[in-house]
């Protein structure tokens, strides 16, 4: 029970960690627009109608590894109920995708794909992957 919490934690701070990451060089590679704080929820918000599609491609995979990598290592290590612990990361990580949606406004688009593909599909993935690994 004790390992499966830290399991758990692990799983959910690897997957933040992984979508931080993939955000921060996502910005490196494709900067904001000029004159918008990326570290900066109110001035992306404000300058939301300057972005183009390629400035959501990193969120998209940001999101979308995050999760995968966070069930991934939870299903790998868990001692028993992989499969509820692995979604529960996807759940997790869906809700700050949907408290993400309100606080910004992005394109329908982006916002469809993301909550519909980024999160519980993903976190199933990640399942699949550590439980067929270990077969």
């Amino acid at each position: 029970m004790i390992r499966n919490t830290f399991v758990l934690l692990g799983g959910i701070v690897l997957g933040s960690t992984v979508n931080m990451l993939i955000i921060a060089l996502g910005a490196e590679v494709i900067p904001p627009p000029p004159g918008v704080n990326a570290n900066s929820v109110e001035s992306i918000a404000q300058s939301m109608h300057l972005y183009q599609t390629k400035h959501f491609l990193a969120p998209l995979l940001a999101h979308a590894l995050g999760a995968l990598s966070g069930a991934y290592f939870v299903a790998k290590l868990a001692t028993e109920h992989q499969f509820p612990f692995a979604m529960f990361v996807g759940v997790l990580f869906l809700a700050g995708g949907i408290t993400m949606a309100y606080q910004l406004p992005a394109p329908l688009w982006f916002t469809v794909i993301d909550i519909v593909c980024c999160y519980i599909p993903m976190a199933w993935f990640g399942y699949r992957f550590a439980t067929r690994s270990s077969n």
